[in-house]
């Protein structure tokens, strides 16, 4: 009785485990179809791209992205090819619409520049192009300093004033220009994103004045109310007295009456010239 009993329960339990194992390959498989089913897939980076440069076929793959597709995406390789990157990509990225140049614009500095701006490069020193003071994405106040036009007190001598305020640094590295001789030398050359107008006044700038660039945190984009100074004002004797000139209020004149009434006399004085 006991051996039945033990026979029936072992293949109680065998079937058991067959019926099991079939539920779970069910539900696996079911799972697994609606996975494949729900995942779209989207074009990526195959690896780091730089900006400015040109989508290819072979900078190019794809990935899956499971549920929703964000806002975007590009699913067809034909779309992205070709196109200039305004914004750098990383291996794995998916490519989305706003981080691509417009159809037919190609790749290069030009393709990044946004509608209606401009992009104009200054001549900068050794130690803000070469040490990485200004950097792409950086944003940086414009500083000029030279003799102004026109007659000048003779004591105040250069002065300086912030031309531009809360710039975008799009690009820093080197141009080859030539010298009086005509020999090719390396210059340091900041392209800054401004309008039209800053343009005008950049150009004009950078060939009659000295520029200097100043750093500023991304986050501050107020304009500061600032003034130029001179040199003359830098050699200001700040300890000499400051003599304040107070003006003297004006005293009203007066005017004397005198009554005479008999042997008596009397005399009153007036501010004002009606009582003439």
């Amino acid at each position: 009785m006991n051996r039945k009993m033990t026979t029936v329960l072992m293949a109680s339990f065998l079937v058991a485990c067959i019926c099991t194992y079939i539920v779970w390959h069910v539900l696996a498989n079911s799972i697994a179809a609606a996975r494949l089913a729900n995942v779209t897939h989207v074009v990526a980076a195959r690896g780091d791209i730089k900006l400015g440069e040109v989508l290819t076929d072979d900078k190019l793959t794809t990935i899956g992205v499971v549920g929703s597709l964000p806002e975007g995406a590009i699913v067809d390789r034909s779309k992205a090819v070709g196109r200039g990157v305004v914004s750098e990509l990383y291996a794995g990225e998916p490519i989305m619409e706003s981080r691509l140049a417009a159809v037919g614009s190609g790749g290069g500095l030009a393709a990044t520049i946004p509608p209606g701006m401009r992009v104009c490069a200054v001549k900068v020193d050794d130690v803000v192009g070469v040490s990485g003071f200004v950097t792409p994405g950086m944003r940086v106040d414009v500083l000029i300093s030279g003799l102004p036009p026109g007659p000048a007190p003779p004591t105040q001598g250069p002065k300086v004033k912030t031309l531009l305020q809360n710039i975008e640094v799009k690009s820093a590295g080197t141009d080859i220009q030539k010298d009086a001789e005509g020999k090719p030398h390396q210059v340091q050359v900041v392209n800054l994103l401004v309008a039209p107008d800053q343009a005008e006044t950049l150009s004009l700038a950078n060939s009659q004045t000295h520029i200097q660039l100043v750093l500023r945190n991304p986050l501050d984009t107020q304009t500061a109310k600032v003034q130029g100074n001179a040199l003359g004002n830098l050699y200001a004797d700040l300890n000499a007295p400051h003599v304040v000139s107070v003006a003297k209020k004006a005293v009203p004149a007066l005017y004397t009456v005198v009554v005479l009434n008999g042997t008596k006399r009397s005399e009153a004085s007036f501010a004002t010239p009606e009582v003439r």
